[in-house]
């Protein structure tokens, strides 16, 4: 990874400061990105790595993202797009679903990853070598936990952008893969969904996770640690789940 530029999203969550640390660890030239503000900075501060704040569902400020970058630093090489989640929503009826909060979830965890492609992908193919993951979910391959119609079927378009990614970028040896976590206390929104399930719940859940634990931003890190290295060269259009066994 030594002198490639990574451009990491989502980095106020657990996931993505996690993936942001790693790929740091690992030799590459880490940017890191999320709605402006104090999160970010406090983000970036710890994790000691250059930050720009941007609107990833405004294709206009991700294109502002990415002239930014390439001048302050360089074309990103790398894309790990962890923005997403569930905007502080909770899961209701289908009557009550509302287009704005529907709108919402896509923009962030649908859009924003069509938007960066577009983005940066010029430059990947220039260079001949990329490497994109989206994080997607278990959610993505089946119904949500959370009972948000939005998220489920947002993380269903997201497994099927990247396959449609992979597809068409391949030839210019760009990679396109997306990891599928399980459950994961990686942010607030994940730690009241746990608390939700109450000791009854919580015990039926770990015992259809293999090895009989929650999985840690540490387990998702190392993952995309490997699909954005050079010996995953021939590795694209897989969705993996990392999730201890449920799948």
């Amino acid at each position: 990874m030594t002198a490639r530029t990574a451009l990491v999203t989502g980095v106020v969550g657990g996931i993505g400061a996690a993936i942001a640390k790693r790929l740091a660890a690992e030799g590459a030239n880490v940017v890191v990105t999320d709605l402006s503000g104090d999160a970010l900075e406090g983000a970036a501060d710890t994790l000691g790595l250059p930050a720009i704040g941007a609107d990833l569902g405004d294709p206009v400020s991700v294109t502002e993202l990415r002239d930014r970058i390439v001048t302050d630093h360089a074309a990103p090489a790398v894309l790990v797009n962890a923005a997403g989640g569930v905007r502080n929503q909770v899961g209701t009826a289908l009557e009550d679903v509302e287009p704005a909060a529907w709108h919402s979830i896509f923009a962030i965890n649908v859009d924003a990853t069509l938007y960066l492609a577009q983005a940066l992908v010029p430059a990947m193919k220039t260079a001949g070598w990329g490497r994109i993951v989206t994080i997607s979910s278990g959610a993505g391959l089946r119904p949500s936990l959370t009972g948000i119609h939005a998220y489920t079927a947002a993380k269903h378009a997201l497994v099927g952008l990247t396959k449609q990614l992979s597809l068409e970028l391949g030839q210019y040896g760009i990679t396109v893969n997306s990891i599928a976590p399980g459950f994961v206390l990686s942010n607030p929104a994940t730690r009241r969904q746990w608390e939700s399930y109450g000791s009854e719940g919580q015990a039926q859940l770990l015992a259809r996770i293999h090895t009989r634990r929650l999985g840690s931003p540490e387990d998702i890190a190392a993952t995309a640690a490997f699909l954005t290295s050079v010996e995953a060269a021939w590795i694209t259009g897989q969705i993996l789940s990392v999730d201890g066994g449920v799948t």
